[in-house]
């Protein structure tokens, strides 16, 4: 089976598509933002990264959430909620890890159908 990968770097792809699955890198906000705002941001990373691979979040799969304080869950989950595809949840997880800089509140990885 072919791999393709699309916005790829030296360290890493944003999106790798394989065995009609679509991988997605961890996709945040504007460093120093408040939850909400980078919660906004990186969905619509997710939004952009998904069209490049032919598709929307109507496909996903499985979501990841990273926070970097569970105290933001609720914020988060307000913008998640507004976003994501009617009738189309995805499975998802949550969890509080730290993140690449202390100004980063939230990451987002996502796996979807092609």
């Amino acid at each position: 089976m072919d791999i393709k990968r699309f916005e790829t770097g030296p360290r890493m792809s944003q999106v790798v598509v394989h065995n009609n699955t679509v991988y997605l890198a961890g996709q945040v906000g504007n460093a120093g933002d408040d939850v909400a705002t980078q919660t906004k941001q990186a969905l619509a990373s997710v939004d952009r990264l998904l069209a490049v691979a032919g598709i929307d979040k109507s496909r996903i799969l499985s979501a990841t959430i990273w926070l970097a304080d569970m105290a933001d869950f609720p914020k988060m989950n307000g913008v998640w909620d507004a976003w994501v595809s009617p009738g189309n949840a995805p499975a998802r997880a949550t969890g509080e890890a730290k993140l690449a800089t202390p100004e980063h509140l939230v990451e987002v990885i996502v796996v979807a159908a092609l």
